[in-house]
């Protein structure tokens, strides 16, 4: 499919994103598939700096800065609010980090799930708290330097599966996209506006400083994370299953994914083997 993307822009320069941020990259696009009828409701993440400083903003949607703890929670509040004055044609959506979806906000986001709340959240995964300095969260990867993780994060603790306790909810809607696989990003924010009911997008998104790469490397590095198996793009179908939604177009070892990013520096060759057989059962699960 060839998509015809809109000219219009809802993020605007003058924002505060360093070179290569897939955070900014995604809300561009994100915004020019949901429309100028989205509210923006963001949580303390990379985005409360790269929206820019009170009063202003790089979008030109309504944005609301919520607590950090309270995506789910205010995002709940805003639809109930909108429905409330017949405003049904607005898209709610909620975009937190790893940090406030993962660890800081899961509790809002599981209750807003459990009331099948009626908006869209987004979680842009860097896989660290890059806002603060980028210290481990329970979505870094096993293996990864971070700064509280300086020899690496231990492979007992390997990355929280998010979307295993989205599913166990029954959303409306779950998927995972990466602006790197840009069709299958643009037709799953497509299908997540035209749904009712809670809705959960699972986005990886490369941090250049965090993940110890070139700014111009950050889509090429965010491929190879899907090509590898890594990042499999999926999405739930109607009975609850995870399935794929793109075969990796360039197979490639997941050693491939890891040296081209200096934060898995500390990983040695012999924890690459049952690396690669977890990935390689993980993704034969969704096919």
């Amino acid at each position: 499919m060839l998509w015809n993307v809109t000219t219009a822009e809802y993020l605007n320069s003058g924002h505060m994103a360093c070179p290569g941020c897939g955070a900014s990259l995604s809300m561009r696009h994100a915004l020019k598939v949901l429309g100028e009828e989205t509210i923006v409701v963001l949580p303390a993440c990379c985005w409360s700096i790269i929206a820019g400083g009170f009063p202003t903003t790089a979008l030109s949607v309504p944005l609301l800065h919520v607590p950090f703890a309270t995506a789910a929670a205010c995002a709940s509040g805003v639809r109930r609010a909108l429905l409330s004055r017949g405003r049904e044609e607005v898209t709610v959506m909620a975009w937190a980090g790893d940090g406030g979806t993962f660890d800081i906000g899961l509790q809002a986001l599981s209750g807003a799930a459990e009331r099948r709340e009626d908006f869209l959240y987004v979680c842009y995964d860097n896989e660290a708290y890059m806002n603060t300095g980028i210290q481990q969260s329970s979505a870094t990867p096993a293996g990864a330097w971070t700064t509280t993780t300086p020899a690496g994060k231990e492979f007992a603790y390997g990355k929280k599966d998010i979307l295993e306790i989205l599913r166990a909810h029954r959303p409306a809607y779950l998927v995972t996209a990466t602006i790197a696989c840009p069709e299958d990003f643009l037709a799953k924010f497509a299908a997540a506006r035209k749904r009712r009911g809670f809705r959960f997008i699972h986005l990886l998104s490369p941090c250049p400083p965090g993940w110890k790469i070139d700014s111009r490397d950050s889509l090429a590095v965010t491929r190879l994370a899907v090509d590898s198996g890594v990042f499999p793009l999926v999405e739930m179908d109607d009975g609850g299953r995870l399935r794929l939604t793109c075969e990796p177009a360039h197979p490639v070892p997941v050693a491939d994914y890891l040296r081209a990013q200096g934060r898995f520096r500390t990983v040695r060759d012999e924890d690459l083997e049952p690396l690669q057989r977890r990935v390689d059962e993980r993704l034969e699960s969704f096919r």
